[in-house]
């Protein structure tokens, strides 16, 4: 069996790490621990992890954010993986910093990535996976937050919780959207501030 998984993010130095890049991170840490790299192919990068008997296809979009729907379509028809084998992993303003939410379809929540693989896919009946990012930024500073990076501390809260969301990839391939979701949501809930540390990444712009 053959998944498409999609890490949402902005390529380019001045987005590596930052808040809206958490996909990234995910399949970035995913690869290293299973020893593959990622190559620069059409629409993004991808990466191919076999884990028993199961075949993943990483996908980090090159499309930049908006047009994250151009490089999904084209490597689901490429690979010709069905929509239910596909999984989108995208940071979440509207969860606590660091929880976790699989979901098996959705709106796109005011998510411009989302917006448009719905718009490409003609659906949002897909699974995806929402990695809170947290919301602690003044009206207006919305864009500025979502493109700040991390603090040290959050980083490290932060690779804990990706340590989680690989586990759920691998029990997506197995196990399917509802039983992934039954075994890993609640583990995958973090109460408000439990995440948040002192530092530059969660302090208000301009403070």
């Amino acid at each position: 069996m053959k998944y498409l998984i999609v890490g949402l993010g902005n390529i380019g130095d001045e987005y590596k790490d930052t808040r809206h890049n958490v996909g990234f991170n995910v399949l970035d840490t995913f690869a290293g621990q299973s020893g593959e790299t990622f190559n620069d192919r059409r629409y993004g990068s991808v990466c191919e992890i076999k884990y028993k008997g199961r075949l993943f296809v990483l996908l980090k979009p090159a499309t930049y954010m908006n047009l994250s729907g151009n490089a999904v379509g084209y490597w689901l028809k490429k690979e010709k993986i069905p929509f239910e084998n596909l999984l989108v992993i995208v940071d979440d303003l509207a969860l606590p910093l660091g929880s976790i939410r699989m979901r098996s379809k959705g709106s796109d929540g005011g998510h411009n990535g989302l917006a448009h693989i719905n718009q490409i896919l003609g659906t949002n009946e897909y699974a995806r996976i929402r990695i809170g990012i947290g919301n602690n930024f003044n009206k207006g500073s919305r864009v500025n937050f979502v493109l700040s990076r991390w603090s040290h501390e959050e980083k490290q809260f932060l690779d804990e919780r990706i340590a989680l969301v690989i586990e759920m990839i691998k029990s997506f391939g197995f196990s399917g959207t509802e039983l992934t979701m039954t075994a890993f949501n609640k583990a995958g809930r973090i109460s408000k501030g439990e995440g948040e540390k002192p530092g530059p990444g969660n302090q208000q712009p301009g403070n």
